[in-house]
This record gives C-alpha cells, sequence and structure tokens, in this order.
C-alpha cells in the first residue's frame, strides 16, 4: 500500500491482560511484587558489584550489565503495564510505543548475546586460570561488551523502523499489554512480509550465535573439567557453571517459544503469558540465581552488613 493512503495513527491502545475486576486486582499485587523484587534485586547486584572490590573480575563485570539489561527491558515494559491493569484510559502515543519496543529489542538482543559471552567467559577461567587475567582483561571485556550493545541497538533500530512505517488504516487497538512486534503486524493493512523476513534473519542469527557460541563454550569447558585430577575440583568447575546453565535455558527457552514456533499454533493468549514470564519474571529471577548459589556474593552481603549494621 501506498504511504499516501495511509491514515496517520498518533497512538495505540492496549487490550490489556484481561478485563476480569478479580483477576486484576491478584494480578496487579502479584506482577508489583515481582517488579519491587527486580529493581531491588537487579539494582543491589548493580550497587554490590561496583562497590566490592573482590568483585572487580570480569564475570561480576558481565553480570553487572546482565542485571543492567534486565533492569531496561523490564522498566520499560512494567510500570506501564501496572498501571493499565486500573487504567480507563491505556493508549500509548506512536513515539512512546517505539520507544519501549526499541528499548525492549536492544537489551533482549543484548542479553541473548550476553549470555553467549559470559559463558566464553567462564570456559577462560576453567580452561586457562592463569591466564585468565591477560584473556580477559579490562580492554577485552568493555570491546565485548561495546560489540553486544552495538549489535542490540542495529537490531533495535532496524525492526523499528520497519515496524513503525507501517500502515495501521484500520484499528489502533493492540490486543497486547506492550509494543511487540507480532500483535503490531496483525493491525497492520501493509505487506508485513519484510518485516516477518528481517526479524527471522537478525533474531533467528542473534538466537543462532547465542545458543551456538554456549553450546560450544560448554563442550571446551567439559574436556576442561575432565582434565582436573580431584573431584573437589571437578565439582567446584561444574557448580560454577550451573546458575548460567539455569539462567540461560529459561531466557532462550521462552524466548524460542515466544518468536520460533510455527505461526499455525500463535494464540495471542499464550504470547501474553510467556511476554509476562521473560519481561517481567525472568529479570527478577537472574539475579537471585547469580547470588544464592555464589559465595562472593554472599561474602560481599555479609560484609556490606557488617559494615552498615
Amino acid at each position: 500500500m501506498e504511504r499516501e493512503n495511509c491514515s496517520s495513527v498518533t497512538e495505540f491502545t492496549f487490550l490489556g491482560i484481561t478485563d476480569n475486576a478479580e483477576n486484576k486486582v491478584i494480578l496487579f499485587t502479584m506482577f508489583l511484587l515481582v517488579y519491587l523484587i527486580n529493581l531491588l534485586a537487579n539494582l543491589g547486584m548493580i550497587t554490590l558489584i561496583r562497590m566490592d572490590p573482590q568483585l572487580h573480575t570480569p564475570m561480576y563485570f558481565f553480570l553487572s550489565h546482565l542485571s543492567f539489561c534486565d533492569l531496561c527491558y523490564s522498566t520499560a515494559i512494567g510500570p506501564k503495564m501496572l498501571v493499565d491493569l486500573f487504567a480507563k484510559n491505556k493508549s500509548i502515543p506512536s513515539y512512546g510505543c517505539a520507544l519501549q519496543f526499541l528499548v525492549l529489542c536492544i537489551f533482549v538482543d543484548s542479553e541473548c548475546l550476553l549470555l553467549a559471552v559470559m559463558a566464553y567467559d567462564q570456559y577462560r577461567a576453567i580452561s586457562s586460570p592463569l591466564l585468565y587475567a591477560v584473556s580477559m582483561s579490562s580492554r577485552v571485556c568493555s570491546l565485548l561488551m561495546a560489540g553486544v550493545y552495538l549489535v542490540g541497538m542495529i537490531d533495535g533500530l532496524i525492526n523499528t523502523t520497519l515496524a513503525f512505517h507501517l500502515c495501521f488504516c484500520g484499528s489502533n487497538e493492540i490486543n497486547h499489554f506492550f509494543c511487540d512486534v507480532p500483535p503490531l503486524l496483525l493491525i497492520s493493512c501493509s505487506d508485513t512480509q519484510v518485516n516477518e523476513l528481517v526479524i527471522f534473519m537478525i533474531f533467528g542469527l542473534i538466537e543462532l550465535s547465542s545458543i551456538s557460541g554456549v553450546l560450544v563454550s560448554y563442550c571446551y569447558i567439559i574436556l576442561a573439567v575432565l582434565k582436573i585430577h580431584s573431584a573437589e575440583g571437578r565439582f567446584k568447575a561444574f557448580s560454577t557453571c550451573t546458575s548460567h546453565l539455569t539462567a540461560m535455558a529459561i531466557f532462550q527457552g521462552t524466548l524460542l517459544f515466544m518468536y520460533f514456533r510455527p505461526s499455525s499454533s500463535y494464540s495471542l493468549d499464550e504470547d501474553k503469558m510467556a511476554s509476562l514470564f521473560y519481561t517481567l519474571v525472568i529479570p527478577m529471577l537472574n539475579p537471585l540465581i547469580y547470588s544464592l548459589r555464589n559465595k562472593d556474593v554472599k561474602q560481599a552481603l555479609e560484609k556490606l552488613k557488617n559494615k552498615w549494621f
């Protein structure tokens, strides 16, 4: 359809999660608690890593950026979703919708790649502990993070530009609680094949790179661990990887379900539930997963508690 035949859409309206008043109260209470835990846990993790010199290592440098990514995309979605549960007017300006989607895209993509970088960091720490400080210097870590954010920004800008150049000549109601590509494509009267192809190619490449990077890194980690003679040493090496593998499996599993299942099995209700999980629940779980099983984080918390109290 020609651009001049498109009507100008200045705002979109979210249909939200549910219309049931009782469910709204339950969901609001539950997800307000989830978001507050997410906010406190991720801010706490970033602050703790910045304050404790013992945590100034590549592993915790990447972990602080993981918390930052979780904080950014959950904050782009969570507060607006909570307000809209009881708001009569659930509209969002078109530029606000574009910004929300851009932030989500940048930091979800960045987290995908960051998980692969963290797996590589684990490999370097276990396979070459004596050369670890050299191979994972602060310069190398900064360059890796710059690359991660650059890819996220490029993908975010491409997808946001394509999505918000579509024609919306019918309803401006989005059957969702935030601006995401699938529900936007459903209300567009333009040909969306290019958008779908770009999403599949770019995001598919990011997912493939991330999952492949993790699998290759852990193959080398297993080989390196098998060379360790003591059972205690092997257990310690494997235990450092369990938190990362847990976070990786939950995050990537949810994204694969969201964006790579057949269109014939696509359901907006399932999409909303999966979106709630990866935009609010996973960002809350990540700092808990990494802190509950981590002796260094526990020791840093204990020192901070003794210093303040």
